[in-house]
């Protein structure tokens, strides 16, 4: 009964006006969030890399025609001194910086393949451990029971099967089958050359180099190198936020330097693509607002013109909360049609990125964190619809 008096000055238009404009923009928000969350499931795929999952750049000073005499043509070195590598971990979007440490000794190396024999000069660089994925237990040397621990490139087995095996029928390897394959190393240096056996424990497409622990850097640099002191890094390390944020390609283009690979094209794109997603959720968010603000409106309107009705069920002997009830109900059933038609719209339209970002190897978020966000936003419009009810029914009695 009291419902049925309530409702004669509801009016339908202003609530299906709450119900459009308040669907629309929550589905452009959960739109945003849920291609946001994908894309970046797509970024964290690559978390099977051996260096830990993260964004790097690898910073270098340009090579010049100059720099085959070893200097650049200002007679800057193509190393970095301690206040270039100061300089560069003082900018608030570089959040840690590691040094690569080359060889200073010759190294080759040979390996059996049953069909023939492969040897070959090889290179190695080292950088801290804290760059190197955890989960890599085997990235540590002992000199007492030597097993060199290696990281290459997915680009170098890339090149020797669809090149170099292809062209002198050798067989080719997958990751998992060369990562069995015994190596031995060759060191030489100092007069000294050891034989040593090693083994590819990871492969990495963000480094374009041979990697080895530090602690064998330091170990053989030292028994077999030829300098009495450690040269200089010529390249650097550095763990950032965002590599596509233009401050970071600013700085390096202001002080000369390169960084290694697309990673600062990629990471542009993928700057790009956040910077739309934001101002579309920033769009679904305002057109959201004013549907609440439609409904804050037409509550106050609601409640103004049931103000004599109101007050005669006081009189009645009904309570304020048992009066707002009824209100609240109507609120909360409003929002749940919105919240599920945003939902399914946004699943819908989820499908349509959903095959590329799995063919690039991508992990789609659930759709249950949809729903959890949809509930999360109609719970605060909810609340705040709830609240001004409440306070505006009180004032009547």
């Amino acid at each position: 009964m009291i419902w049925k008096l309530l409702r004669r000055n509801i009016s339908v238009i202003q609530l299906v006006a709450y119900v459009l404009s308040c669907f629309t923009g929550l589905a452009i928000v959960l739109v945003s969030l849920k291609f946001y969350s994908d894309i970046s499931g797509q970024r964290r795929a690559d978390g099977n890399d051996a260096v830990g999952s993260g964004d790097y750049l690898v910073i270098s000073k340009p090579v010049r025609l100059m720099s085959v005499f070893g200097a650049q043509p200002d007679g800057a070195s193509l190393s970095f001194d301690p206040d270039e590598i100061k300089a560069l971990a003082s900018q608030p979007w570089a959040r840690k910086v590691g040094e690569f440490s080359a060889a200073d000794f010759d190294i080759s190396a040979s390996v059996n393949l049953g069909l023939g024999s492969l040897s070959t000069a090889l290179f190695f660089e080292s950088m801290p451990d804290e760059f190197v994925d955890a989960g890599l237990d085997e990235w540590h040397f002992d000199p007492s029971k030597p097993m060199i621990p290696v990281i290459i490139p997915k680009d170098y087995l890339a090149l020797y099967n669809y090149g170099f095996a292809a062209g002198r029928g050798m067989p080719r390897m997958s990751e998992s089958l060369m990562s069995q394959i015994p190596l031995n190393i060759t060191l030489s240096g100092q007069g000294l050359r050891e034989t040593l056996p090693a083994r590819v424990v990871g492969f990495s497409s963000r480094l374009n180099t041979i990697a080895v622990p530090d602690s064998f850097m330091t170990w053989a640099n030292s028994r077999f190198g030829r300098s009495e002191t450690a040269p200089r890094p010529s390249r650097l390390i550095v763990a950032v936020d965002n590599p596509g944020d233009p401050a970071v390609r600013d700085w390096l283009e202001s002080h000369g330097l390169e960084a290694a690979g697309d990673k600062l094209l990629s990471g542009r794109n993928s700057y790009i693509a956040s910077v739309g997603v934001t101002v579309a959720a920033g769009v679904g968010a305002v057109i959201s607002l004013l549907a609440v603000v439609i409904l804050l409106l037409s509550i106050y309107l609601l409640i103004a013109k049931s103000r004599d009705k109101l007050r005669s069920l006081i009189s009645l002997g009904y309570s304020p909360s048992e009066v707002a009830r009824r209100y609240y109900v109507l609120i909360g059933v409003l929002n749940l049609v919105v919240a599920v038609g945003a939902v399914c719209v946004t699943m819908a339209v989820a499908r349509l990125w959903s095959e590329p970002v799995e063919a690039l190897g991508g992990t789609l978020s659930s759709a249950w964190l949809v729903v959890a966000e949809a509930v999360a936003i109609m719970a605060v419009v909810s609340l705040a619809g709830i609240f001004v009810i409440g306070r505006e029914v009180r004032k009547c009695f």
